[in-house]
This record gives structure tokens, sequence and C-alpha cells, in this order.
């Protein structure tokens, strides 16, 4: 067991902090002595380590509660999906650095904004956190995946990046071509199917993640070649584009 003092000194987090925390129900104290001090095992120490990561990604406190809280929340996962983020984060401070020396070297010529842009790491951690969290489509998810085996998770899985990767042998082409439209259909189907009901909203939401970067676009590239993924994106922003523009008619 270790004290709030060794805990605030361990982690860096100020006792004032570590009450809070202790208020909103976010990390209580393993137990509490007779005479008032709190002390913390390992498994509490783990579960403020994963509260730091989130907190080091700008999540609010609430929103960190109610991931945590979740009956659907994976630790796993959701290492791996902080991973992807604090990549991407740490790909924004690198752009940011070298915008900073090249202005101190030769002086603004070229005012560029998109190295300011997070766009993208927002959308990603968008995702996440509806992941981790009980919106409808994950609730669906869990109630297909729930009566399936493992073997029967890897199939669907591996027939999905196949219909991924078919996107590869299209990427000289056209987004808008009818043959890689029919793709982006059989692939929003196919998601329908087996995970959960994949609305044009939420097909639009994949194709940003797919390309914003991380272990997701690697693997697309990897199963379809370079340049997959952002070629997916585009194909899926042309097709729920169209789509709009049909029902507005």
């Amino acid at each position: 067991m270790m004290t709030v003092h060794e805990v605030s000194a361990l982690a860096g987090v100020s006792i004032r902090a570590l009450h809070h925390y202790d208020r909103i129900g976010l990390l209580h104290p393993t137990e509490v002595t007779e005479a008032g001090y709190r002390l913390y095992d390992d498994t509490a120490l783990e579960k403020l380590h994963c509260i730091l990561l989130f907190r080091e990604l700008e999540f609010p406190l609430r929103e960190i509660k109610d991931i945590l809280d979740s009956p659907s929340f994976d630790q796993d996962r959701a290492l791996e999906q902080q991973i992807t983020l604090l990549e991407m984060k740490k790909e924004h401070l690198e752009k940011l650095i070298s915008l900073a020396r090249e202005i101190k070297k030769t002086g603004v010529k070229k005012m560029d904004f998109q190295v300011f842009n997070t766009q993208e790491m927002e959308e990603y951690a968008r995702q996440a956190k509806e992941s981790w969290g009980q919106t409808p489509a994950y609730q669906e998810y869990e109630q297909r995946a729930g009566g399936r085996s493992r073997e029967e998770e890897q199939q669907i899985g591996m027939e999905l990046m196949r219909i991924i990767a078919e996107f590869g042998g299209m990427k000289e082409g056209a987004p808008e071509e009818e043959a890689v439209q029919a793709q982006v259909r059989k692939l929003q189907e196919y998601i329908s199917r087996h995970y959960y009901t994949c609305s044009d909203e939420i097909l639009s939401s994949l194709g940003q993640m797919y390309a914003a970067g991380g272990p997701f676009t690697e693997n697309i590239d990897r199963a379809g070649g370079a340049g997959t993924a952002e070629f997916i994106h585009r194909a899926i922003e042309a097709c729920c584009r169209k789509s709009s523009e049909t029902a507005a008619e």
C-alpha cells in the first residue's frame, strides 16, 4: 500500500487532484485508515496510470470516468488506441517544431496553417470514445459478437480485410468510378451484416479513421498497398456525397 503523499510523488499528481478524483468517483483509495489516511494498492495505481494516459490526451475527467465505468471497457484495446493517439500527437508536435525551426532559420516566407490542423486526431479520438462507450452501434456489435466463437470472429475479420484489400487494385482509377462505388457499398453492407448497422454517417467516420494514420492506416496499406487507406477514404466520401445529393433532390 502507498499513502496519498507517496502516490503524489510517484505519479507527479498533486494531492489535491487525488482528493478530487476520490470526490468525483474517478479513483477511490483502496483503503482509508481510522486516522483518515488514504492508501492505494497496485490495482488503484494501475487505474491511475490509465487515467493519466487519458489526461495526457486531454480527455475531460467526466469522460474518463464514463469510459472506465463502462461495462464494455477493454483496457488492452484502450491502450492500443491510446498508443495510436499519442503517436498522432507526437507527429503533430514534430510538425510544429519543424515549422518553428524553419521560421527561426529563414523567417516567415510561407504561411502554412495546415500543421495546426488536428481534425484527424480529433476524429480518431471521437471514434475511440464511441468504442469505449455505450453507443447503439457498439451495443449492437457486442450483441452480435457475443454469440460467435474466436474462430468465427477471426474469419469475419479476415474477410473484411480481403474486401478492404480489393480497393488496392482499384486505386489507380477515380474514387467516383462505378466499380469503386460498388466496392464501397460492398464494404458498408458487410459491416452492417457482421458488426453493426453502418449508416452513411458511420461509414464516413470510418473512412476518416482509415486515413488518419497509425495502425488502421498501416494495416490497410499493408493489405492493399501504399495509398489504399487514403483512396478508400476518398471513395467513401464520394459515395456519401452522392447519397446526400440524391436525398436532397
